[in-house]
């Protein structure tokens, strides 16, 4: 059976408000079809904390911190907790909803995209797998998370190695298609995450760090030898190509695709009105 071909853009480090811009447009030129299936990858600049949408700033983020750091802010259109982005490959699946290998079920759907991610894993070397919350306790415990880092727990089919995680995902569906981007971890700097946070006290902190390391990992910390960024591309490049069974093309965005981009990053992922909404 002859493979679908997606279409591959490597957009490099963008900005906060231009890196969710472009998975927007994204998802909205493919709901006009426009575009078709599209894989991303991407990095950011400056280091960036990107919030879910539902996320409450005052209550969690420590913007002073934020500022004082010189780390960038964006609330993401999709759910989930905080990520800060920093040594990691950020990847982004736009694919219509109606598309016959898509389950209708956002848990299948994830499990279906994070195959290519699984594979990505595989082809570093490492011995990943999807997390499957086994117990009662597990999955209620999915639904009302503790802490606001969003590594600090693995959610259904989230990629785990030895028992911690190493990729962190969030989905979207609007207009027929969906959006699915994640974190795939390459280094972690796990002092500068958390001072980020707002806790009740000290101790909590140190608490909730201590308990942080038995939950996520990064891939340099499990590998023998250091993976770069460049390395980490092709890997899972190549991991969804096979995990989804697609052929990857890769695409330059034209000037006016770039300036659509540009519109939507300042009318909305720049604004207070969107950061801060909650």
């Amino acid at each position: 059976m002859e493979k679908e071909t997606w279409r591959f853009i490597d957009s490099g480090n963008g900005s906060p408000s231009f890196n969710m811009a472009l998975d927007e447009a994204l998802l909205e030129w493919n709901s006009q079809g426009k575009f078709p299936p599209v894989i991303r990858f991407y990095g950011w600049n400056p280091a960036t904390l990107s919030i879910g949408y539902f996320q409450k700033v005052e209550k969690e983020i420590d913007m002073e911190v934020v500022k004082d750091q010189n780390i960038g802010f964006v609330r993401r259109p999709t759910g989930g907790r905080a990520v800060l982005h920093e040594h990691e490959l950020t990847y982004s699946v736009i694919v219509s909803e109606e598309h016959p290998d898509m389950p209708k079920t956002v848990t299948e759907a994830y499990r279906v995209i994070s195959e290519g991610i699984l594979k990505g894993f595989h082809q570093l070397g490492l011995d990943a797998y999807f997390a499957v919350p086994k117990t009662e306790e597990d999955r209620e415990a999915l639904k009302s998370p503790h802490s606001a880092v969003c590594f600090d727990a693995p959610s259904w089919y989230e990629l785990v190695v030895e028992g911690r995680k190493v990729a962190g995902s969030a989905q979207t569906r609007q207009k027929g298609v969906i959006l699915q981007h994640g974190s795939i971890l390459i280094d972690l700097d796990e002092d500068k995450l958390f001072s980020l946070f707002k806790y009740p006290n000290d101790r909590v902190r140190e608490r909730m760090q201590r308990a942080f390391k038995n939950k996520a990992v990064a891939i340099n910390d499990l590998s023998s030898k250091k993976v770069t960024l460049d390395e980490a591309k092709r890997a899972f490049k190549v991991g969804f190509e096979e995990g989804l069974n697609i052929n990857l093309e890769p695409y330059q965005l034209t000037d006016d695709e770039l300036k659509v981009v540009m519109d939507i990053a300042k009318k909305r992922y720049e604004s207070d009105e969107w950061n801060f909404m909650r």
